[in-house]
């Protein structure tokens, strides 16, 4: 090994640029509202990029490539399914939801407009969705920080334990610093960084291969010959279990909070086509690596020993393999930027769960705007804690974290955020059965009808949302001025989104 390290150095050049964009944001930081939602001031290309970013995480470069590269684009049903859900969730949710949390006492996070919106004076789904946002957020970091564990003990040989708290700090510092902003601005550098990479790798690889214009497809064949067929070994079951993770976008807070944030919801539908772009090349480019390095590793077996071992490694061991030192250190950058974009986010709304739904409405209700960033700063080491705790197990697969947290808040949250924006009938009753049925559908069906095959997110989200409509219309009708609060949302949602088309 030289003297110089051109992928360590690259990594602290990296470092050190997202804790600089952290102490700049920090200056722009001087509430609560600040700290946890940038003072609503994302513009379309922000908030397109920094909602891509913090929902690709260190699956989009690890355990999707792996996945491909093992079985072929049978394993490619999810990115489908992913990027239907994600223009629905555009769609239908953003816009409203932006615009019913500013008619909802300007709701700062998830609970609080829940809260708004189903006049809960009891605050009873304040506590039930903080809970179950911080239950499956410590599931869903702790996979961020396996990720990055990963990653750093693969570039650099380091034990696992020096790795998950080399990687856990990077992350912490600049949520710690800036907020808000700085989670944002880091992610839509991240996100550059991020379709760079994927688009790049496949490319390389494929040019690679020694002949490759009459190689690859002999290559393909003889390693995987069912690589080709979308339906090689699937069951409907199975198909519907892959797609189904697009139900999961309609509940993931960290994705939602990017909509509440857009300086208006006029920002929406040029987001919405920004974000969509980089979504399908990104999760295009990440198929491609996988499915490209089939052959690549078939043409060269003694480079594949690692990848074999591990195949959420395929990404790394490629530009480990292929790419120029430096340019190497640039990409594997980015896949320490999809660990963190994702990771710093989910951070954050933990910190703004716990600060606005749980210390500020319950324990210190008259607290200061220093007070509350500065409890906030502290929430983040706390869950980063609990999380690198979670992720201490080394055998722990990304995939299977991350799948298990994404079908909780999906199941939680998904029905629940749907119906509260277009059923003005839905109750308060309704909403507390639906979020409880969800999670616990999704906890139970894992544990106990896994065998099935079934992704928990299906019976979960299906149960929450039957539950949510026959409670509601079982109970009596929601109070006069949260119908009200509803109708006047949803009108100026209509006339904006209308004069827009108009233009």
């Amino acid at each position: 090994m030289s003297q110089v390290n051109p992928t360590l150095i690259t990594f602290i050049f990296y470092i050190i640029a997202m804790v600089g964009i952290g102490l700049y944001a920090y200056k722009a930081t001087s509430d609560f509202s600040d700290y946890i939602l940038g003072g609503r001031s994302l513009g379309s290309v922000v908030t397109a990029l920094s909602a891509g970013a913090s929902d690709m995480s260190g699956w989009l470069l690890m355990g999707l490539p792996g996945a491909i590269y093992l079985s072929g684009l049978s394993e490619a049903w999810i990115a489908i399914g992913l990027i239907i859900g994600a223009w629905l969730n555009w769609l239908l949710v953003a816009g409203r939801l932006r615009v019913h949390t500013e008619f909802q006492n300007n709701a700062l996070t998830l609970p609080d407009y829940f809260t708004g919106r189903f006049g809960d004076k009891k605050r009873i789904l304040r506590i039930i969705s903080a809970f179950v946002i911080l239950i499956f957020f410590a599931i869903y970091c702790a996979s961020g920080m396996v990720a990055g564990a990963r990653l750093f003990e693969s570039l650099f040989g380091w034990d696992y334990s020096t790795a998950l708290w080399i990687g856990a700090l990077a992350t912490i510092s600049y949520v710690c610093i800036g907020g808000f902003l700085a989670v944002s601005w880091t992610d839509t550098f991240q996100a550059g960084l991020m379709i760079f990479a994927l688009l790049l790798m496949p490319v390389i690889t494929y040019l690679a291969i020694d002949d490759h214009s009459q190689q690859f497809g002999v290559l393909l064949e003889a390693a995987r010959p069912q690589a080709m067929n979308m339906l090689e070994g699937l069951s409907t079951v199975a198909i519907l279990s892959s797609m189904a993770w697009g139900l999961g976008y309609f509940g993931q807070p960290h994705i939602l909070v990017r909509f509440m944030a857009a300086d208006s919801v006029r920002t929406i539908p040029a987001a919405r086509r920004i974000g969509m772009a980089w979504m399908i090349l990104c999760l295009g480019g990440a198929v491609g690596a996988g499915f490209v390095g089939i052959a690549y590793f078939q043409q060269h077996p003694e480079l594949a020993a690692i990848v074999t071992k591990n195949p959420e490694t395929i990404f790394m061991e490629l530009n480990k393999i292929l790419f120029n030192p430096w340019v190497a250190g640039i990409i594997l950058a980015a896949i320490l930027s999809a660990v963190m974009s994702t990771l710093s986010c989910q951070l954050l709304v933990c910190s703004s769960t716990l600060t606005e739904d749980l210390y500020k409405s319950f324990i210190r209700k008259n607290a200061s705007q220093k007070e509350l960033v500065w409890i906030g700063r502290l929430m983040v080491v706390s869950i980063a804690i609990l999380a690198i705790t979670i992720a201490q197990n080394p055998d722990s697969k990304v995939l299977g974290l991350v799948a298990y947290a994404w079908a909780g808040f999906g199941a939680a949250f998904g029905p629940l955020i749907i119906l509260s924006l277009f059923w003005k009938r839905m109750t308060l009753n309704g909403a507390i059965v639906g979020i409880l049925v969800g999670a616990v559908t999704v906890i139970a069906w894992k544990n106990i009808m896994g065998y099935t095959g079934v992704y928990e997110i299906i019976p979960g989200f299906i149960l929450s949302f039957i539950s949510i409509v026959v409670v509601s219309l079982l109970g009596k009708e929601p109070e006069k001025d949260v119908v009200e609060r509803f109708e006047k949302a949803d009108a100026f949602y209509k006339s904006e989104m209308a004069e827009l088309k108009n233009k």
